[in-house]
């Protein structure tokens, strides 16, 4: 039997955490159960994880892939979204497509290509004096490339499936404010003051002091990230939440800071009970 931990939250609102391979766990599900799918699976790219190997040839990756994306088609509601995070390496681009394609094989539709921005420079001579930028502006987080070939790699994608393409979304959700506020008045949406954020997302990790205690897990995206693509579905329409791939639980975090039911494969012991200290500890917080 595959170990569990259950907390609740916010009422009524529960988080269960399985420690197990999410194939054989998304079995158990119910078809066509889970509002979003937001994940990040690991990218076969030589990540040092504790018990996983990330390394092993393309061919096999891909079959996986492909097999895990049929079981999530089965359990995600008709209605549903899947937002998957991946990242590659300047020296094998591909991959991040290549993974992207067994989705359109296993019948989904690519609805949005979301690019999760870590790191950026802006030019202050781009933007101009009206912003209040009198020097350049550098941040974020990223690891540097040592090479004379490639640039440093500051983005992932986030692919965005549904099954049938034309999923309605929360737009304005993640609105960003118009800074020409004649807009206001010239668009037809924009009355409130903001507009759709669009595809780039600027999400910067927390700075890391102390690694293992600031950063357990060597490839977890920051619990704002899952909490957007949450909100970019509809907070109104998503009341369970899954997440296969779970590593320290930071989309256990977003489910908990907006009071949707959450479920979490992961196969490694150790970050599973990170996951299920970190997702106590942010009840806690609320708590007090």
């Amino acid at each position: 039997m595959p170990r569990q931990e259950e907390i609740f939250y916010a009422g009524n609102h529960r988080g269960l955490f399985v420690l197990q391979d999410c194939l054989q766990g998304m079995k158990k599900l119910e078809g066509n159960a889970i509002d979003v799918i937001v994940t990040s699976p690991p990218y076969n790219i030589g990540v040092s994880y504790n018990s996983h190997d990330d390394s092993i040839p393309r061919k096999e990756y891909l079959a996986w892939i492909r097999e895990w994306c049929e079981e999530a088609k089965r359990v995600l509601r008709a209605s549903g979204s899947i937002f998957f995070n991946l990242g590659g390496k300047p020296s094998d681009p591909w991959g991040p497509f290549e993974v992207a394609l067994q989705f359109r094989s296993a019948g989904y539709c690519l609805q949005n290509v979301i690019h999760w921005i870590k790191a950026i420079t802006i030019d202050k001579k781009t933007i101009g004096k009206a912003h209040g930028f009198f020097e350049d502006l550098s941040v974020g987080h990223y690891k540097p490339i040592n090479s004379n070939r490639f640039v440093n790699d500051t983005h992932e994608y986030i692919f965005h499936f549904t099954r049938t393409g034309d999923v309605k979304l929360d737009r304005l959700s993640l609105g960003a404010p118009y800074q020409d506020k004649s807009n206001i008045k010239r668009w037809r949406n924009g009355k409130e003051g903001i507009r759709c954020r669009g595809n780039s997302w600027f999400i910067p990790y927390s700075t890391i002091k102390h690694r293992d205690r600031d950063r357990p897990h060597p490839a977890s995206f920051p619990p704002r990230l899952p909490e957007m693509c949450i909100k970019l579905h509809g907070i109104d329409k998503t009341k369970l939440v899954l997440d296969p791939f779970m590593g320290i639980g930071n989309s256990a975090l977003a489910c908990i800071d907006s009071s949707i039911d959450f479920i979490g494969f992961e196969i490694d012991e150790v970050y599973f009970e990170t996951a299920v200290r970190l997702a106590r500890e942010r009840i806690n917080l609320f708590s007090n």
